[in-house]
């Protein structure tokens, strides 16, 4: 049965990034008179159980959001502001809706097309370096991987995109297949280096990617779909020269049997915004 504390805030479930209707990465939406505390909120995310729960209420220009994991504050959440999106869409009408995070302002527009809600954020703004070889080592280690397995077109980064992500391009898709860590030291290196996940990324085409993103720093395993870390990849790729802009498409939850579609499209202009985007659909409630 759904918790009590999460049916009195009027949990609404969406899943976000839904690829032809199924899959998707699930997010809790609070839409609030005002926000609860900040203990209150911690508390019904972990009652929840999704990688993200995000509560917005109304101010002065927009809307105040903040985003949970079962186990902390997250600064940004993609796959939960495009649901966000969708919620607000369904109570307030199709349109764009300025949204208020701690650190900064983004928006989210989002409305019906081809019988499935849709929703498009513009992402924070990005920026990239290349990650530092201790991290690099350490990370491969956890994950089980070699230097071998890496794709060297692409140098593993520090990336972000309102949150920050270690992103490491592996060669073979079966690599990615095979990603598995253990979560307690998982947990200890995300939170040490301060990443809020650890994505692995595999290019199939020019502007396909594959992805895994493990997210143990939250208190959960992985993500099957992560649209702040699809944001922070596109960031990266302009940053090394590697896409000017115009789009993209990352695939991602294939492997944990959630397949989930995230849109990406991003201008040439070094550190600008990344527009995110994919379909939603209602989850019922439990």
């Amino acid at each position: 049965m759904a918790d009590a504390r999460a049916d009195a805030l009027k949990v609404r479930r969406i899943a976000a990034f839904t690829r032809d209707g199924r899959g998707g990465n699930p997010a809790g939406v609070v839409l609030a008179e005002t926000l609860p505390d900040a203990a209150t909120m911690q508390a019904v995310a972990a009652e929840v159980g999704y990688s993200e729960t995000a509560f917005a209420a109304p101010a002065e220009d927009g809307w105040r959001v903040r985003y949970f994991s079962p186990e902390t504050e997250i600064p940004f959440c993609g796959h939960a502001t495009i649901a966000l999106g969708a919620a607000l869409a369904q109570a307030h009408g199709a349109g764009a809706f300025p949204l208020l995070l701690r650190n900064g302002r983004i928006e989210v527009e989002a409305g019906m097309r081809d019988g499935a809600w849709r929703a498009v954020l513009r992402s924070p703004p990005t920026r990239s370096a290349p990650a530092p070889g201790l991290i690099v080592a350490e990370a491969l280690d956890l994950f089980g991987y070699d230097a071998g397995a890496l794709d060297p077109t692409l140098p593993p980064a520090l990336a972000h995109a309102g949150a920050d992500h270690l992103i490491v391009a592996l060669a073979a898709r079966e690599a990615l297949a095979a990603m598995a860590y253990d979560f307690s030291a998982g947990r200890d290196f995300m939170r040490r280096c301060g990443l809020t996940t650890v994505a692995f990324v595999h290019r199939e085409a020019e502007r396909s990617f594959q992805a895994r993103n493990a997210f143990a720093g939250g208190g959960v395993v992985e993500d099957p779909a992560t649209g702040a870390a699809a944001a922070a990849l596109a960031g990266m790729l302009r940053d090394l020269g590697a896409l000017a802009g115009g789009e993209l498409v990352v695939l991602q939850g294939e492997d944990m049997g959630r397949p989930s579609r995230i849109e990406v499209s991003f201008t040439s202009e070094r550190g600008a915004s990344v527009s995110v985007g994919g379909a939603c659909a209602d989850i019922a409630c439990p």
